[in-house]
């Protein structure tokens, strides 16, 4: 087992800055507008007495974490803040100096405690640990001038299987030595629930008129995306027509991949192979149907992990997203069929890699590929968070990548000039200024990586903490 070095938290700042979206998002049950964005500064102490400081950022986003209707988008960022708030204070507790996971482990059980005894959902609760962690990462790297990249291969962070007794047997350290990021990778473009398909679906009162794409057939000129996350919404023909209106532009490209998120919209399996059976049996969706590559968290949370999703599995992958709460979700959704689980960086750095590890083990076990991670997003935005989103999937191997942030909020819009330019110097691949805002760089449906292997966490700028709002939050 590689020496790995230790750390204490010492102290933790907050930030948000409010973010205008360019154009609504609708899943599952909400269309968002605008929302805050979060920014976790962390100062740690190592076990030779060197101090830094690190940073995570997030979206708080609205009727993800919890869909519960009696909850107000202002209660859905709450929740998100308290979970914060206990994930700080938890860690800053242990003044024993471990690893940056041997803190992580040790804070899991005492701030999961205290989640559910403040009424936060475990995917609340996740959110808390995971910008913690990624801000404690952030900083260790940092003083060791070591990229995430080179930081996995040395196993810098202490990962081990103690939170994972399914891994007993696998040889992590080898598993982490073999990451090595490709320099690029496919963006698979989101087209919400009310997105415009066509320049027909665009009217002078929804027209954005930034320069930027609006509608799919625009998205796909200017990006050359190929790529594509379709969302569904529960309502059986209103979904085929829509889907049918999408494929309509889709057919059009000499090939392309796709996958349904269900977004929880479906109350059990029949329902969700009920659309299945309706796109295979649709003339028009016989393109989409051989193109769609699995199938994204379709049933509710509530009962996703006490249902048996094989029907629906023996005829295509399925994986789940809003129920990946906890460390162990994954092993209960094998059980019932799920071969799928995605990989988010608001759920947690570590659960993304020990999954992405259970993926490999049973593959290997099993003599097959059935088990695979996809890259999913939460509208990760412009700088910090998307960046930190990419490097943990490039490390987990996806090639390809849902990408929306780019496309319903304006790139840097909001962020100060100084912010905007530090990031364009500092990352010219990922980034370019086509117009007064600094966005990100989309060739040929790809995003170029290189610039992440940073020392850091993806990042080798900061943001402008000048122009961000202090938040003052307690557990």
């Amino acid at each position: 087992m590689t020496d790995s070095p230790t750390l204490t938290l010492e102290e933790v700042a907050f930030f948000e800055r409010d973010t205008p979206f360019r154009m609504p998002f609708r899943f599952g049950v909400v269309t968002l507008t605008a929302a805050p964005q979060i920014f976790v500064h962390a100062r740690i102490r190592t076990g030779d007495g060197r101090e830094g400081w690190g940073i995570a950022a997030e979206m708080l986003a609205p009727k993800w974490f919890d869909k519960s209707p009696g909850l107000s988008n202002e209660d859905n960022f709450d929740q998100l803040r308290h979970a914060l708030a206990i994930a700080a204070k938890t860690c800053s507790a242990q003044r024993t100096a471990q690893s940056a996971f041997g803190l992580h482990a040790a804070c899991a059980a005492e701030h999961a405690e205290h989640c559910a005894m403040a009424s936060l959902p475990p995917l609340v609760a996740s959110f808390g640990t995971a910008l913690l962690d990624r801000a404690i990462l952030d900083a260790l790297l940092r003083l060791h001038d070591a990229s995430v990249f080179a930081g996995a291969r040395g196993n810098i962070f202490g990962l081990d299987g103690r939170l994972t007794p399914e891994l007993d047997g696998f040889d992590l350290e080898a598993f982490l030595r073999a990451r090595q990021p490709a320099a690029s990778i496919a963006l698979r473009h989101t087209v919400g629930m009310v997105d415009p398909i066509t320049a027909a679906d665009v009217t002078e009162e929804t027209r954005v008129g930034d320069g930027l794409p609006e509608t799919l057939e625009q998205v796909i000129d200017e990006y050359g995306v190929t790529h594509f996350k379709l969302k569904v919404g529960g309502d059986l023909e209103a979904d085929i027509d829509r889907l049918s209106r999408i494929a309509a532009v889709l057919d059009r490209l000499p090939a392309y991949a796709a996958t349904l998120d269900g977004n929880e919209q479906y109350a059990d399996v029949e329902g969700i192979l009920a659309l299945w059976r309706r796109i295979g049996e649709t003339p028009a969706l016989r393109r989409l149907h051989a193109s769609v590559l699995f199938i994204e968290q379709p049933i509710g949370r509530a009962v996703a992990l006490s249902s048996d999703i094989s029907p629906l599995a023996r005829v295509k992958p399925v994986e789940i997203d809003e129920s990946d709460g906890s460390l162990d979700a994954f092993v209960e959704a094998r059980r019932l069929g799920y071969t799928g689980v995605s990989s988010k960086s608001c759920k947690g750095f570590y659960r993304s890699l020990l999954n992405r590890a259970r993926c490999a083990h049973w593959n290997d076990t099993e003599g097959t590929d059935r088990y695979f991670m996809s890259a999913e997003d939460l509208t990760t935005q412009a700088g910090i968070a998307v960046q930190q989103d990419l490097a943990l999937v490039a490390l987990i191997g996806c090639t390809h990548v849902e990408r929306n942030g780019h496309h319903y909020m304006h790139g840097f819009a909001g962020a100060s000039a100084a912010e905007q330019d530090g990031f364009l110097q500092a990352h010219p691949d990922l980034y370019h200024r086509p117009g007064d805002t600094v966005v990100l760089n989309i060739r040929d449906g790809a995003l170029t990586l290189g610039s992440l292997d940073t020392p850091g966490l993806g990042s080798a700028a900061m943001p402008d903490f000048l122009a961000l709002t202090a938040r003052h939050l307690t557990a």
